[in-house]
């Protein structure tokens, strides 16, 4: 097989296989485990990957510079879609799409106008997390019903959606600044057909329990970044790649345990 149509099959396995497993977990497990593994590397590490195999280390390295900040955008993005898509079925997905593409547009518009560092790009990002986990805190935790099944025609809508998105990140990263690169590698490339599709079977609620719990699954997404935007270039790809998410899964193994503490204690209070 040819070598550039074995990297395109392998970039459409990869995006299908990553969409359809967190489809599931909100399915079987809960849709708050869902909203913090929507955080996980999953989409940026395809995104940042790919740039690398097809441009070089160095320009996805640089990429993931600008990558720290544009998860500012996938907040708005978020954000947007929670103030929009508040009916159920397909009007409220439309809304919820047409705002949160909005909001994605109008902050990476801005944030592509700044020359960031990695300090200066995770910094960004983590004032953002803690502001939208401020305002989300007041929204009720609404699991999906896991009696309605995902048909076919919708698990090839969320994989082919998540796919479409990989292969246009990648394809404008070659004729694109490693600014606009890095920030569309932070565009959530996972959860966003995820969201659309459980908005549509399950309604806004679950929804936004999804959204609620995102910003708190972002900071194994900055672990990710940081850590390959510092080893990218020297390690190499699979090296780095591999360090990013050891760096992304000992944040959110740290991140789930404070939490744990956190409700215990808080059970104790109010006993």
């Amino acid at each position: 097989m040819d070598v550039s149509l074995l990297l395109q099959v392998s970039k459409l396995l990869v995006s299908i296989g990553v969409v359809l497993g967190l489809s599931l977990v909100a399915e079987r497990l809960s849709t708050r485990v869902a909203g913090l593994l929507s955080g996980y590397p999953l989409g940026t590490a395809i995104a940042l990957f790919f740039i690398g195999v097809e441009i070089g280390p160095g320009f996805a390295a640089e990429s993931a510079v600008h990558t720290l900040a544009g998860f500012t955008a996938t907040l708005a993005l978020g954000g947007g879609y929670l103030l929009c898509g508040r009916r159920d079925g397909l009007p409220g997905v439309l809304l919820g799409t047409v705002g949160g593409l909005l909001a994605w547009l109008a902050a990476s518009a801005v944030l592509a106008a700044i020359d960031f560092t990695r300090v200066s790009g995770t910094l960004t990002t983590l004032a953002a997390i803690a502001l939208f986990i401020g305002l989300y805190r007041g929204i009720p935790e609404r699991p999906a019903s896991g009696r309605r099944a995902f048909s076919w025609a919708a698990l090839a809508f969320r994989a082919g959606l998540a796919a479409a998105i990989i292969f246009l990140i990648t394809g404008l990263a070659h004729v694109l600044p490693a600014a606009w690169a890095g920030l569309l590698s932070a565009f959530p490339v996972t959860m966003f057909p995820f969201l659309v599709i459980l908005h549509l079977t399950h309604g806004a609620g679950p929804t936004a329990t999804v959204i609620k719990h995102y910003p708190a699954g972002l900071g194994s997404l900055l672990s990710y970044a940081l850590c390959v935007s510092l080893t990218y270039d020297e390690w190499g790809l699979a090296a780095g790649t591999l360090a990013g998410f050891a760096a992304a899964t000992l944040w959110l193994l740290v991140w789930t345990r404070l939490q744990a503490l956190h409700r215990r204690r808080q059970l104790g209070e109010a006993a």
